[in-house]
Order: C-alpha cells, then structure tokens, then sequence
C-alpha cells in the first residue's frame, strides 16, 4: 500500500469515478471490483482497516450448516461456491479445515445432522455435479476456474480416528463421529490482501479518515468530506458515485434518506463473542461441532497455535464503536466446552477474547437475531448513494459485484466483473524464504501463511536489525519485523493496528502483551516506534494507549 499521507494527497486532490466508505472486507471487495473494471476509485475508512466487524469473525469461511435448519438453501449454496472459489484465489489464506461430529456411550452419530451434511455436500458439488479429487483431476484438464480445492463427501469415522482429530476428547472415549470440511482464514489479512488487490489496480485507499457528511452537486452524491484523524483537518474527495459499505454503521450516513426513501429496515446488531485458550489446554487438529444448549452449537477451532472458541449470537443494544465480550457470553462459551469436553476451565485459562457485532437485517422479531437474515441487502437513494450491507465475510466478493453491478447498470457501461479470476496475493512455500539470522524457525510457516510471497519483504526487514529478527512476544511465531512492515507496508500508525489486527497478538496472547512485568509492548513500541520517528516518551504513552484500547476492547477477560 502506498503511504497514508500520499494517499490522502491524493484522495484530496484528483476526482474519482467511486469512492468506497469503509474499509472492512466489503469496502475492500467493492473497491477492489471497481478498480478491476476500469473504474478510477477512492477508499476511506474511519480508524483502522478490518477494525470492526472484519477482524472479529469466527475465521471460517464456510457454507453455514446451522443455515440448512432454516432451509435457507440458497444463502448456503452461495456461500459454498465462494469457498471453493476463494480456496482457489488465496490458497495460502483460505485454507480447508476438518470438523468433527463425535458421538458417545456407543450411539450412532445424529441421523438429523448426517441428513443435513448429505444435503451441504450435494449443495457443494461443482457445476457439472462432480466434486473431490476425480473432479479437481478432470476440471484442471478442462481449465475450468474452480479446478484447485473441492471437498470430500462427509464420512462417518470411528472413535479412534475421532481421538487423533481432537484429542481433548481422549478421556470421553467418542465411539464415532462425522467428519466434513469447510475453510478458515485470517480475516484482517483477507482484508488487507484484497486492499492490496485493489490498488494494484489503481484504487487509493487510506485509514483514519472519517466521513463527516456527503458532497452533493444538483442533489446528486458527489464526494464526501473527510476528517482526517491524525491532523484532525477536513479534506474533500470527489466522486461521481459513492458506496457505502460500513456495514452495521451503514445507517449513520444518511439515515433520514436510508429510512424514509429505500424502507432500509433499522440495522439489528447482532454481537458474537470468542475467547481462545492455549492449545495444550484443549488440544485441536480439527474442528470440533459443540452443543452450547437450548437447541445451539458453537465451533471449537484449531486456529494460529491456539483453540478458538465461539460464537455466541445475542442481541446488542450498546455502543457499535466499543464492543466487548460480555461476562455472561465468556461465562455461557466456558460452560459450554467445560460441559462437552469435561474439564473445569476458567477464565484464568483465556489467552484473549474479542467480540463484534454483525451487520443483520431484521425480517422478524427485532430482538432476536436467529429471526435476522444473512442476505445481503442493497439500497440505492434519490442522491445516487449505494448501501451494501447485510451478508457474511464468506460472500464478500458477492457483495462487491452486487455494488457495482448497480453501477455499471446506471450508467450503462459494458464492464463484467472479474474478481473470480483475480488471484489474492501469491503464495509461497515456508522451504523458499532466505533464512535470516535470528528468526525462529517457526516463524517461517507463519510467515508464509500470512503474507504469501510478501514474507520476502517481511524477511528483508528481518534482516536490518537483529532486534526485528526476534518475536514480539517469546514462544509466538509474529516477528517485531512485522509491526515495521506494517507501518511501511499497510499504513499501520499505533500498537493497536498491529497488535489487534496485522498480527493477531491481541487475540491469542492477550495475556502475555498485558502482563506488567512482561517485555513484549515495551519492545513491540520500540520497533514501531524506530519505524515511526517516537522518542522513548512517545513509545510510553504508545504503551499507554494500547493498554486504555485493550481494556476497552475486552482482550482479557477479567
């Protein structure tokens, strides 16, 4: 990405024919749609890109089997298509992932939920109707674009074989089990991957400039003025369309005109909680299906070394800007792993936590988000504003496309979408980075996992200093190289940017970066600070803040 000042410049001072307002994984899809059909886009977002929603999901990227209880086949199937699609697009971020189905005291496994599996695979075939490996054989001899990742039929496995899956069931002696697959990824480094995709195709984008109002010429959107965080001045951007894809602040741009003109239903926030636990507490090679109660299940994931946990689904009424895992969501996940799994965790054993709130549309009972629906919604008013929102991180490409395809409709261009043929980065094999002096070896597949083949760069930077070459926190593969990369690199400017969200500190070793007497902020200040121009002053009060964001956000329950 370019650096955060030049694109302000640049915002500033050139017109555009979009601007994009957000900077999560919708805003990101739309900028980078428009940019690949030709169109010269802007990107705005308010704090941090992935800073809401996007950076705050359960990391799946799946089909939604809860969906099917619904019969909400067509969100399923959509959904499904893109995984395998995006698989083949980034392989490096969307990964498959095993997920297991026990059963136990020597019962057959649910007869209900092989039923719904039998119905996600057939939903997941390919367009000809095959799938698995004679499909992926035939359709690479074909070029077809879905020819990289489909998934196996479900199958049923044995007790044993669910014990080598998830051996924190050992002791609970499963007598068999389903086994199916879905995908999982890092969800900021998805946004930030398509960002990267979208200036490569000339969008601008930048961070911490937020929207104070739309332009209008002759009642028609033209722009907006923007606030920028850092100088605290105005500046406008000017644009011949303007999207906004804010997700569940998608009512605070106009909402008068949202409600009155398009019906927009009011925005039902729907908060979802995860807490992670170290890996040798609960033991994961797959994915783990758990009932949560009252008809419910949570996911318990494999996921960066550690155990994720979640989500919870419940109604929120508070603050969108400040969300953080409630005491009564941490306490209602612990009960419902201690309870499966049969062990006695507390909150002493969470190494972080995070809660978003979702984007939902409310089709029913407003105070009930299982009566809340996952399509997403567009809405065009009198100026001209395109509202995308609703929708899941999975179908963020068909959110895009749905954006501007309105776009090219009104203005009756000939410009068909190409993102499903627009790799998402590159990736690279761990074997192919040069070693650097004093960079742990398990910081290689890390690396690799979440740059592709920029973790060249990473290295690079590695290798200025030895200092960068060590890990943030010990024991944790994320490199102080990268928290210089980031500020470079992705317009990073504080600790949280890279803490919380360029690398995933925050989420998994919580407590470590928050412990008084630990090292890990002093140091991770300093490198960003070096990067960053901060005297030994500014790296404290850096420290400082990080610590005020941490407490806010709920990293480490109490």
């Amino acid at each position: 990405m370019i650096a955060r000042d030049q694109a302000i410049a640049t915002l500033s001072s050139d017109d555009f024919d979009v601007l994009v307002i957000g900077g999560g994984i919708t805003g990101a899809g739309v900028a980078l749609d428009a940019a690949a059909r030709g169109y010269s886009v802007g990107l705005v977002e308010k704090t941090d890109f992935a800073a809401g929603t996007s950076s705050r999901s359960s990391k799946l990227v799946h089909g939604g089997l809860r969906y099917l209880q619904k019969f909400d086949v067509g969100l399923v199937r959509e959904a499904l298509l893109e995984r395998q699609l995006l698989v083949k697009l980034a392989p490096h971020l969307v990964v498959p992932l095993a997920l297991v189905v026990p059963a136990f005291e020597h019962q057959a496994p649910n007869r209900i939920v092989g039923l719904g599996l039998n119905m996600y695979d057939v939903l997941s075939m390919d367009r000809r109707g095959r799938r698995g490996r004679r499909a992926r054989k035939a359709e690479a001899s074909e070029g077809e674009p879905w020819a990289d990742w489909s998934p196996d039929r479900h199958r049923t496995i044995p007790g044993e074989e669910v014990v080598e899956l998830v051996p924190a069931l050992a002791h609970r002696d499963p007598t068999s089990g389903y086994l199916f697959y879905d995908c999982q990824t890092d969800d900021v480094r998805l946004v930030l991957t398509v960002l990267g995709e979208a200036e490569r195709f000339g969008a601008i984008c930048a961070n911490g400039a937020e929207v104070i109002e739309l332009v209008e010429e002759e009642g028609h959107a033209a722009g907006a003025i923007c606030s920028d965080a850092h100088s605290g001045e105005r500046f406008v951007v000017r644009a011949a369309n303007v999207v906004n894809a804010t997700g569940v602040w998608a009512d605070r741009l106009r909402p008068e005109e949202l409600h009155a003109e398009a019906e927009v239903p009011v925005i039902r926030p729907s908060r979802g909680t995860h807490i992670t636990l170290a890996h040798e507490t609960l033991p994961l090679a797959a994915g783990v299906i758990v009932p949560a109660g009252a008809g419910r299940t949570i996911f318990a994931l494999p996921w960066l070394g550690r155990t994720l946990i979640g989500t919870t689904d419940t109604d929120y009424d508070g603050d969108i800007d400040a969300v953080s895992p409630a005491a009564e969501d941490v306490d209602y996940l612990l009960s419902a792993v201690n309870e499966f799994f049969a062990t006695e965790l507390t909150r002493v054993d969470i190494t972080g936590a995070h809660a978003g709130v979702r984007p939902l549309i409310a089709i029913g009972d407003p105070k009930k988000s299982v009566d809340i629906s996952r399509k997403a919604e567009l809405y065009e008013t009198s100026s001209g504003l395109v509202t995308i929102t609703g929708g899941k991180l999975t179908t963020w490409r068909r959110m895009a496309k749905l954006a501007v395809d309105r776009l090219v409709e009104r203005e009756a261009r000939e410009a068909p979408c190409r993102t499903q043929e627009i790799p998402l980065g590159q990736a690279v094999a761990s074997e192919e980075l040069a070693r650097v002096e004093g960079v742990p070896d398990e910081s290689y597949p890390a690396l690799a996992a979440r740059y592709g083949y920029a973790a060249h760069a990473v290295l690079e930077v590695a290798g200025e200093c030895s200092e960068l070459a060590g890990p943030v926190v010990p024991g944790r593969p994320d490199l102080l190289a990268e928290l210089v990369f980031a500020a470079r690199r992705e317009q990073a400017g504080a600790l949280a940017d890279v803490l919380l969200r360029r690398t995933r500190l925050g989420v998994v070793a919580a407590r470590d970066l928050c412990d008084p007497a630990g090292t890990a902020l002093t140091a991770a200040a300093r490198a960003l600070g070096g990067e960053l121009g901060w005297d030994e002053a500014a790296q404290r009060r850096e420290v400082g803040r990080f610590l005020e964001a941490a407490a806010r956000e709920g990293i480490l329950p109490a």
